[in-house]
């Protein structure tokens, strides 16, 4: 009997936009004026997925992921291009997923259809909010009204839609938020990423916060907004699969990003984009060249776009799977923490266990919602041992 072939998952950094927002930390620039080197960038693409599939070998297809920057201001066109190419590399699963990042833009919108035809099931919109104040703050390019009129376009070109949300805002209450979401939900996505507002120090938010300018909500607010996302979207039907997606059902969870945290490979294509496939019989580590131009010099010079591939040790890839695994409602198997040296029944693990921060459940070790508040400071935890 032939196995199977392992799963793979290919992720499309397009780090276009045409604004960057304050609280980005992406590899991403503006898009206006630069419409021949996005062109050139997409042969780059398709050139650089066809290199790596000579290196790494025949795989399972099981998602293609283009993320960004803003994807949606790609040619449908060329969007269609990297597709049949990934996908005659590769052989495709029945269930293979396609999924495109965008804006709720009019003008994206109404570019939905050509998307839809071009290959993309999976929709992830970013509205951010609901408030048009809050968007301004944001620095967001659309309003309110743009995000709804955007969903229900969505809704009606792609059988999958998901919105993404941001809480844990300045000046934001929990009864805010919470109308925020109900009226979110009233578009009827099946799947919502709601994530709170991280202040990163190299962003236009990170040099404001320096100055003092910029107070995010404090710890306890922020936690009871979370336990107010929680409880809005479980009492409409949502699943809490990971710490910030929620899905109605099973069918409707993302598979890429399961593909990711369940430590599957996946080949990273585009400026910056990070991937994780097996060359040489190691699990490797590949980050592409951040700037466009010098992807675009990568790509012609070596046929492939990365310019890091470091080779993970056992211990690295056990971290890694600890790390990604612990946000999935399903958990990461114990064997991750035997290859880190821990033991179920010593610290740190037994006293996360007795504090209720995780569970074991058969072969599996998992967060409970009191260690999903906390997560970052529970892997640290086990991490640091």
């Amino acid at each position: 009997m032939v196995p199977p072939l392992p799963d793979l998952a290919v992720y499309v950094h397009w780090p276009y936009c045409a604004r960057i927002c304050p609280y980005c930390d992406f590899n991403v620039v503006r898009a206006r004026g630069r419409e021949a080197e996005a062109a050139a960038l997409a042969e780059a693409v398709v050139a650089d997925i066809e290199a790596q599939a000579r290196r790494i070998g025949p795989r399972r297809l099981i998602s293609i992921f283009f993320g960004g920057g803003t994807p949606s201001l790609m040619d449908p066109a060329a969007l269609s291009r990297i597709v049949a190419t990934a996908k005659s590399l590769f052989e495709p699963a029945p269930d293979l997923e396609i999924t495109l990042e965008a804006n709720p833009t009019d003008a994206e919108a109404e570019r939905f259809r050509a998307f839809a035809e071009a290959g993309v099931q999976r929709l992830s919109l970013g509205v951010q909010s609901l408030d048009d104040a809050a968007l301004e703050f944001l620095g967001r390019n659309h309003g309110a009204a743009e995000a709804e009129r955007a969903a229900r376009a969505a809704a009606d070109a792609f059988p999958r839609l998901s919105i993404d949300l941001i809480y844990a805002r300045p000046d934001q209450t929990v009864e805010g938020w919470r109308r925020e979401l109900g009226q979110a939900l009233d578009w009827a996505p099946e799947h919502v990423s709601p994530y709170q507002l991280t202040i990163e120090p190299t962003t236009a938010f990170g040099r404001a916060a320096a100055r003092g300018q910029l107070r995010p909500p404090d710890d306890d607010l922020g936690a009871d907004l979370y336990d107010a996302t929680q409880a809005v979207l479980e009492e409409a039907g949502f699943e809490a699969y990971e710490v910030s997606n929620h899905a109605r059902g099973e069918a409707a969870r993302s598979r890429h990003n399961l593909a990711i945290w369940r430590g599957a490979e996946y080949l990273g294509a585009g400026p910056g984009a990070h991937g994780r496939v097996v060359l040489d019989g190691a699990r490797t580590a590949t980050v592409g060249a951040r700037r466009i131009t010098d992807y675009l010099a990568q790509v012609e010079k070596t046929g492939v776009g990365f310019e890091v591939a470091e080779r993970l040790s056992p211990r690295d890839a056990a971290e890694e799977r600890v790390l990604l695994g612990l946000r999935i409602d399903e958990g990461v198997a114990l064997s991750a923490l035997r290859a880190l040296g821990l033991q179920t029944a010593t610290a740190p693990v037994a006293d996360l266990l007795e504090a209720g921060f995780l569970r074991i459940d058969s072969d599996r070790i998992a967060a409970m919602p009191a260690g999903r508040l906390v997560l970052d400071r529970v892997i640290a935890e086990l991490l640091t041992a």
